[in-house]
């Protein structure tokens, strides 16, 4: 079996795959609060109780470089070398989070899809995969003339570039907010909902109800209030609050597939889209996709499209850690399952 992880800053979602006849088979998986634990290893461990593995993968968040990471949101640093030993797994691999997502792509079916915009579905060449969730991951898939690799990237965190009066004052908000900086990021995540809620009911002064205060207070997550309320309409700051999100969403999703030229498709995952696939079905997004002046057209060409598959990254990271493993041992188990 292979032992796939996708590691955030808040939780660690591990599962196990073995191949059927070609395909990932999905045994079982569990996720875990990562503040709870001291590492990695430990939650590994607790998840894998007897259960052998010859090789694991886990998609993180941020660079990783010669198989060695420092997380961010966690007092971890994470060494693939380390963790072999640790966790006597043979092959063990650490990618970036929309690296894995990216190969977890050629592993989806159709049902795990849902299609945007059909754009011109005849057209070759890269991808692009933009992802908000806690965070705003980008990633690049490029076409080499037989298959798409993924390439990590941390374009989440260039520069907020607003494109009208309500979001050059968002960028004036959040500005004095954090101090300093703004990046997409800061926008386009769960953090950036709450941002622009707060954007608009300090600065655009609407009104937040009374009911709206109290349901939020007793909320663990408010980005699910603010989402709940705007895609039922009741609440004109919360209907204002997605829109605008979604819009900034589309734009920096164009951005990235013109810096990508993914003529091949752009592909947007994370837990956010699935959870607003109604909001993002309106045109809002596409039409802040396609406003790129004179390129526009190029845009409305590049078909557009949601996974919908909440272990994309996961399925991914198996994906990759079965491809490596049998590069180096030279041994396929994804090509040994395959029946005769």
């Amino acid at each position: 079996m292979i032992l796939a992880g996708d590691v955030g800053g808040t939780k660690v979602h591990l599962a196990l795959y073995d191949f059927t006849n070609g395909q990932l088979e999905h045994r079982r998986d569990e996720k875990y609060p990562a503040k709870e634990y001291s590492g990695l290893e430990e939650i590994v461990k607790q998840f894998l109780g007897g259960d052998q593995v010859s090789s694991a993968c886990f998609g993180v968040p941020g660079p990783v470089r010669n198989g060695r990471l420092r997380l961010t949101n966690l007092p971890w640093t994470l060494d693939s070398r380390e963790l072999a030993t640790s966790l006597k797994i043979e092959h063990v691999f650490l990618i970036n989070d929309l690296e894995a997502n990216g190969y977890g792509i050629a592993e989806l079916t159709a049902e795990q899809i849902y299609t945007l915009a059909e754009g011109d579905s005849s057209q070759v060449g890269n991808r692009a995969l933009v992802a908000a969730g806690t965070g705003l991951g980008e990633g690049l898939l490029i076409w080499n003339g037989k298959q798409h690799i993924p390439f990590p990237s941390e374009g989440g965190h260039a520069d907020f570039a607003p494109r009208n009066e309500d979001e050059i004052d968002l960028l004036r908000f959040l500005k004095q907010k954090y101090n300093g900086r703004i990046s997409f990021e800061r926008v386009v995540s769960g953090m950036g909902l709450t941002n622009v809620y707060e954007f608009l009911r300090e600065v655009r002064g609407l009104e937040e109800p009374a009911w709206l205060v109290e349901k939020l207070s007793q909320a663990d997550d408010p980005n699910t209030v603010i989402t709940e309320m705007a895609l039922a309409a009741k609440s004109e700051i919360c209907v204002k609050a997605l829109d605008m999100f979604v819009s900034v969403y589309g734009a920096e999703a164009g951005n990235l597939a013109l810096k990508v030229l993914s003529v091949g498709g752009v592909y947007i995952g994370g837990g956010i889209a699935p959870r607003i696939l109604e909001k993002l079905k309106d045109g809002t997004f596409m039409k802040a996709f396609t406003d790129k002046g004179r390129l526009s057209q190029l845009l409305i060409n590049m078909p557009v499209r949601i996974i919908l598959e909440s272990r994309a990254a996961l399925m991914g990271a198996a994906a990759y850690a079965e491809a490596r493993a049998a590069e180096i041992s030279g041994v396929s188990h994804r090509a040994a399952s395959v029946k005769a």
